[in-house]
């Protein structure tokens, strides 16, 4: 590799960080709104075992491979491709790799902190009792007040700014003095909350309801599909192809173990997923059966309902969207650094300044997400608001086309001495594993991922009543199976964040995405503006 660049970004000072900041970019509200639902449906414990595998075989060479570049480089993903282009004397069209991946961390950030925003609102109207004595209609309304209402989209942007100013304070404070003292308190503080409100659900939820319908086995639901859902999930819920691994490998001590720390990082991960969808499950159902509940509906909607029932339940809800809050801001913490360090690489501009640039940029984008909740709501291009093709651009075109170039270039480009170089010691198996996943194995997984997160979103969009050409059916295309429920295949969707789909085993794999009818069902006695889960395609931030 040529002389290091001269910048220098920072790094963290105990070699446990990256653990702790690795957990807060990965562990996001797909934990919450998604994975209860997939391992329900699909199999439960067999889902996890699934998930698990595909975890191991598939993403877990690409996190590897991410972390070690920003290690081996010193610099985030852009300079440390650049360099790594330079050593192995390759065309400068890798350069791609690097560039889209701060683009997409930028694009997902400017939508997470509007998820982060509603959270938060969430906090301080539970702990004013807002939910107290309140059904279906009532909640859904405050939802649709706060969100949908072309009327009070100010509040809605002050709470978004609000949100967005606590992530650019931590982020100004720098890499020491900001992100790592930060990780090492929300993290941990996040765990220790989600453990008690375990224990508070082991005590007045139905968690045994909840433990049938996630831990246990049902080999009876498991298909073709669980397997497209658990790559899926496993793909899309680690922040990959946004450049976070690589910001965060350079940062790394001498001293720490990047390979074990990773491992560690993809059990505590789906620990966690178990951990609260176990909670959510046994706290936001009100019978003992599963309802299929996910994303707007089941977080903001069925669980500020059922938790209003139990004892204090004001400092319940409160505290149970203060953790959601946590989730979403270690998640914007992670996926700002990366775009920081590229600014200041690329300008040489102090951190307060890069912040503040781009803090403002990211808001201005965040505002195009929320006016297309309700002031521009009804301007819609091929059947999506604007918030919907960005995340359309980001999580079906930019993040799969990052995660394919990564795994060609260093499967491909680097020699086998660069290689062992930059993944450091490592077991031979291991090598060899990571050699030809990255090689054949990922590049094609990912491909299937990135066409069929598309293909599904496209599909979904005709439900809109989109006239684009992609909602003209296909000679022998089926939507239906003969349940009357969506296909199978629009959980593929759902895995990886795109769809809402709820489709039962035996069915086609289709593109096609519709919610539950029990769901449908529901929301027509609610409010027509309020949100609904197929207002969010992206589950997995």
């Amino acid at each position: 590799m040529p002389a290091p660049y001269q910048t220098h970004i920072g790094s963290f000072t105990r070699k446990s960080t990256f653990f702790w900041a690795a957990v807060g970019a990965t562990v996001g509200l797909a934990n919450l709104w998604q994975f209860p639902y997939l391992a329900s449906l699909h199999g439960g414990g067999l889902f996890i075992l699934l998930y698990l595998g595909c975890l191991l075989l598939v993403t877990l060479p690409l996190m590897v491979t991410e972390a070690s570049i920003g290690r081996y480089a010193r610099h985030g993903i852009v300079l440390a491709m650049d360099g790594l282009i330079r050593s192995a004397k390759s065309s400068r069209v890798w350069m791609a790799a690097g560039r889209l991946s701060i683009l997409a961390a930028f694009l997902v950030l400017s939508f997470t902190a509007v998820f982060g925003a509603i959270a938060l609102a969430y906090v301080f109207f539970g702990a004013m009792g807002r939910f107290s004595g309140a059904g279906q209609v009532e909640a859904t309304s405050l939802l649709a007040g706060l969100v949908s209402d072309p009327r009070a989209y100010r509040v809605f942007m002050g709470w978004h700014a609000f949100f967005l100013i606590m992530v650019l304070w931590v982020s100004g404070q720098g890499v020491a003095g900001g992100l790592e003292r930060a990780f090492r308190i929300v993290v941990p503080g996040t765990l220790i909350l989600l453990l008690a409100l375990f224990g508070l659900a082991a005590w007045h939820g139905r968690i045994d309801g909840a433990i049938s319908q996630i831990l246990e086995m049902h080999p009876q639901d498991l298909t073709w599909a669980s397997l497209r859902a658990a790559l899926f999930h496993a793909f899309y819920t680690l922040g990959l192809g946004m450049g976070v691994w690589a910001v965060l490998g350079a940062y790394t001590t001498p001293d720490t173990r990047l390979k074990r720390s990773i491992l560690a990082v993809v059990l505590m991960d789906t620990l966690v997923a178990i951990m609260a969808g176990l909670m959510i499950f046994s706290m936001a159902t009100e019978s003992g059966v599963f309802d299929g509940e996910r994303g707007f509906s089941l977080l903001f909607i069925s669980l500020p309902i059922t938790l209003a029932e139990i004892p204090a339940s004001q400092f319940v809800i409160a505290t149970v969207f203060l953790v959601v809050v946590m989730v979403v801001w270690a998640t914007a913490l992670a996926l700002l650094e990366p775009v920081v360090g590229w600014f200041r690489e690329w300008t040489g501009a102090p951190r307060g300044l890069s912040v503040v640039l781009l803090g403002l940029a990211v808001w201005l984008a965040g505002l195009v997400s929320l006016f297309s909740f309700n002031v521009w709501a009804e301007y819609r291009f091929g059947g999506a608001t604007v918030f919907r093709w960005l995340e359309l651009t980001s999580g079906g075109l930019m993040i799969p086309l990052v995660a394919i170039l990564i795994a060609l270039f260093t499967g491909w480009c680097l020699t086998r001495n660069l290689s062992k170089t930059m993944l450091g010691a490592a077991p031979k198996l291991f090598g060899t594993i990571w050699f030809w996943v990255m090689r054949l194995v990922l590049p094609l997984v990912v491909v299937y991922i990135g066409i069929q997160y598309t293909a599904a979103s496209l599909v979904n969009l005709c439900d809109n009543g989109s006239k684009a050409f992609w909602c003209e059916p296909a000679p022998g295309m089926v939507f239906r199976d003969e349940s009357g429920a969506s296909p199978e295949a629009a959980d593929v969707g759902e895995s990886g964040a795109v769809s809402d789909g709820a489709g039962e085993g035996g069915g086609e794999l289709l593109p096609a995405v519709q919610a539950p009818a029990s769901e449908h069902s529901e929301q027509k006695s609610a409010p027509e503006n309020a949100p609904k889960d197929d207002d969010i395609l992206y589950h997995s931030v």
